[in-house]
């Protein structure tokens, strides 16, 4: 029998109705026979999420005050929805459990994880699968990194025999016993693990959203879907901000050639949008880029020095300083006697003039500047490799809105084009993008 895993978001799980939802989709197609959940989200927009609630008991614990009023709210929420999904299960004691381990100050990833945990108690039994504890068999190392090498074989040996399953996102152990978990949005992660421990067919992950659109709606007015993304696309637009899927969660089934399929819970008979290793040239996206993202909150280092190119080391010991001072490059524009670094302008914040000073003592520059306020745009799509003169277009609608631009850097593999603008020309410049690339094909 084919395969498939299915990870739920906290939004397809935020309470009894959306957990019905999910459960339905599971029983529709027999395939779908390992199953991650996250905790339960928002219900509205002034909701707040369990993990949050959890965040703050620990925050509360570790101050040593009461967390019982918080407490209490998370416990009620479960027990609303066991009530509501009317199946015969307490969680009284695991709750209790939970409030006197925080209470005793746990730790704040044992807390987060205690979302998924008793979210994936509920489901198992809503559902009549076998609940398996991700601390089982999710394997972390002592200084909290993901172990995939100890993960598989131990995943495999206990589902072996597993016909279906239920497996809570988020977090593992590490070999001490300590709950550890993965950044936020860490269940995109597990669902992928847990594909590639039983070579699933399709990875199914399962948001509020019908797959990845082209631009971020909240800029552009009903943007258009994606129907087929390529990995390093998706990774592409991931680390630039595009929010659906936990960019670390490509890898473990991008290495075992496993499809991912993001749909929409709300609206199931959506096709979504495929992730996949390649795409075969005749069924290529009708329009030359595949989706635009973006971050703001970076700052640029602009030096000047004649004859730099020619001045062994030079970039070297530029580096060295930002190295020593805890700063990570994004990019690295240059000219003949020019070098800008760009990094988040956070990594800097506070010692500007200290690192500065280092700067000038490392390579005395003719000239050095800071410059913040910078955000930076990934332009991405497989067809950009295949079609002339798509720079020129980009800056070209660039231009006409009068958007200045102060990077540009384009990769060998021709994937993506990486612009770097005025945070205050964000927004315009993604709808011009949009405009010149999406819009105009479909006039």
């Amino acid at each position: 029998m084919n395969i498939k895993v299915v990870k739920f978001g906290g939004s397809s799980l935020a309470d009894a109705n959306q957990i019905k939802k999910a459960a339905d989709i599971i029983r529709s197609d027999e395939r779908r026979r390992y199953v991650v959940p996250s905790a339960p989200g928002k219900r509205f927009s002034d909701d707040i999420k369990i993990t949050d609630m959890l965040y703050k008991c620990n925050a509360l614990a570790q101050e040593n005050r009461n967390i019982n009023e918080t407490f209490s709210a998370i416990a009620h929420r479960y027990n609303n929805i066991i009530e509501d999904l009317g199946i015969d299960l307490s969680l009284d004691s695991e709750l209790e459990t939970i409030r006197k381990n925080i209470t005793e100050k746990a730790g704040s990833e044992y807390a987060a994880s205690r979302g998924e945990y008793l979210n994936g108690i509920i489901i198992a039994a809503l559902l009549g699968y076998e609940f398996i504890d991700a601390a089982s068999v999710i394997v972390f190392d002592e200084d909290g990194t993901f172990n995939n090498e100890k993960t598989q074989p131990k995943l495999r040996k206990r589902l072996k025999g597993v016909s279906h399953a239920v497996i809570p996102g988020f977090y593992g152990a590490d070999e001490k016993g300590n709950v550890r978990t993965f950044s936020r949005g860490g269940s995109d992660v597990t669902g992928s693990i847990i594909a590639s421990a039983v070579k699933a067919d399709v990875y199914e992950n399962w948001t509020d959203v019908s797959g990845f659109l082209v631009a971020d709606p909240r800029i552009v007015d009903s943007p258009k879907s994606i129907s087929v993304i390529t990995y390093k696309e998706l990774r592409e637009l991931s680390y630039m901000g595009a929010t659906v899927l936990h960019e670390d969660a490509i890898f473990p089934v991008r290495t075992a050639g496993i499809p991912i399929n993001i749909k929409n819970t709300n609206k199931p008979e959506d096709a979504g949008t495929f992730i996949v290793s390649e795409v075969p040239e005749d069924e290529s996206n009708k329009y030359t880029i595949t989706g635009i993202a973006g971050k703001k909150g970076f700052a640029a280092i602009n030096i000047e020095k004649a004859m730099m190119n020619s001045e062994l080391g030079f970039c070297r010991r530029v580096l060295a300083v930002l190295e020593e001072s805890g700063i990570s490059i994004e990019h690295m524009p240059s000219g003949i006697d020019t070098l800008s670094v760009i990094f988040p302008y956070s990594q800097i914040e506070g010692r500007e003039d200290e690192v500065i000073a280092k700067i000038r003592k490392a390579v005395a520059p003719e000239h050095i500047e800071l410059e913040s306020g910078i955000a930076l745009l990934a332009v991405v799509g497989r067809g950009m490799r295949r079609t002339r003169g798509t720079a020129a277009r980009m800056f070209a609608s660039m231009a006409h809105a009068r958007i200045n631009v102060k990077m540009i850097d384009q990769g060998s593999s021709e994937l993506n084009v990486i612009i770097g603008i005025g945070e205050s020309d964000f927004d315009e410049a993604i709808r011009r993008i949009y405009d010149m690339f999406v819009n105009s094909v479909e006039e």
